[in-house]
């Protein structure tokens, strides 16, 4: 269950998807991130949409596989997944911030929260047009609202989820900071 995670977790879809259809590296363009908002950034908002839709779903579809075999388990696929993504083995741990992936991770474990998430990023993204900020802000506001939440699952694990998003976000912190982070034209 761990191997399976990791290994569905660190599907890159961002780079598959533009060597396949644009014959180019995703990591040569942009932030050199492998996830939808740097495909977006080729160009192609299809690509970027298709690639948002894997990643979401391989989330999804890991959660889904162990909540229906393995539930005593389901924090540790939901970790261990969220870590394959942004951390993926056949790209020298050099993946994506794990976002979109973090998504389908809540849509399996509670529609409420990830309707959360999905509204406060769009809300955060279009007040400031920074998809980093809008990640960064959403994941905390899963955690926050996952104590008034009616799941049984603890409140930890989404404090842990944000820490990591956070952590995946180090460098847009530090060009938010200096204000050389780039913003999203949709």
């Amino acid at each position: 269950m761990i191997f399976y995670s990791y290994l569905l977790g660190s599907i890159p879809f961002g780079l598959i998807i533009t060597r396949l259809f644009l014959k180019q590296d995703v990591r040569k363009i942009g932030s050199g991130n492998i996830g939808a908002t740097n495909v977006l950034r080729t160009g192609k908002k299809s690509l970027a949409i298709l690639t948002l839709f894997l990643d979401i779903l391989k989330g999804y579809i890991c959660i889904y596989f162990t909540l229906v075999n393995f539930p005593e388990f389901i924090h540790l696929a939901a970790l261990i997944c969220l870590l394959g993504h942004i951390f993926p083995i056949w790209l020298k741990l050099k993946g994506g911030k794990g976002v979109a992936t973090y998504l389908g991770i809540l849509l399996a474990l509670s529609f409420e929260l990830a309707l959360i998430f999905s509204i406060s990023w769009l809300l955060i993204l279009y007040i400031t047009k920074y998809s980093s900020l809008s990640s960064i802000l959403s994941s905390l506001n899963v955690f926050l609202f996952s104590f008034y939440s009616t799941l049984i699952y603890p409140d930890f694990i989404y404090l842990t989820f944000f820490i990591i998003i956070l952590f995946a976000h180090r460098e847009n912190l530090v060009r938010l900071k200096n204000k050389t982070e780039r913003k999203i034209k949709l």
